[in-house]
């Protein structure tokens, strides 16, 4: 499964980054993307590193904390909804992308990403078909930004509890629905998404 790793390492293309994103398709709520840079990505204690929507929330905040202690580096950008609407969600990532590698601590000689190549990079790049399955540092970088994403809903909620951001993480849901219609928009929802667009 993880061919690509194998064949860059074996080529002696090291170290190596992985990037992916958590929150695009959220209507609320900030876009966070990650970069990981992993010493050894078949490391015996990376085993259970995968892609975050197949792991429990608990499991997820595990993952975290190792990634976070035997990583080489990671860096984390955050950009909050307005942001995310005055760019829209593409540009926005991608930009998110470029800055998540240029802040991490050591300089990669190539970088996979989960979907999406990283247009203007300077650094060699290329897009994986579900890289966040079969690629361990975009798994890392995966978990990384969807733990760090929920618990800032977490604490969104703390502040704007009518709408349950903890349970739905800003995600469409039938009750995230029901609490719009209900309470209209906060400025943690995305004005640039239909459905937000449709209620003002």
């Amino acid at each position: 499964m993880k061919v690509i790793e194998s064949l860059l390492i074996d080529a002696g293309i090291t170290p190596l980054a992985g990037v992916d994103e958590a929150g695009r398709g959220a209507c609320a709520g900030p876009l966070v993307i990650a970069a990981v840079v992993l010493a050894d990505p078949f490391a015996p204690e990376l085993a259970q590193v995968r892609d975050s929507k197949d792991v429990s929330e608990a499991e997820r905040e595990k993952l975290f904390d190792l990634v976070t202690n035997t990583a080489l580096a990671v860096s984390v950008i955050i950009v909050p909804a307005a942001e995310v609407d005055q760019r829209g969600v593409h540009a926005a990532n991608l930009d998110g992308m470029r800055r998540a590698v240029q802040g991490l601590a050591i300089t990669p000689s190539y970088v996979l990403t989960d979907g999406y190549a990283i247009e203007g990079l300077a650094t060699p790049n290329v897009a994986v078909w579900k890289g966040d399955q079969v690629v361990t540092c975009i798994s890392a970088a995966s978990i990384i930004a969807k733990v760090t994403r929920d618990r800032i809903m977490r604490e969104l909620e703390r502040e704007f509890p009518q709408y349950s951001f903890a349970k739905h993480k800003g995600y469409i849901t039938k009750a995230h629905t029901e609490a719009l219609q209900v309470n209209g928009p906060c400025i943690e929802h995305r004005r640039s998404f239909a459905n937000i667009a449709a209620l003002l």
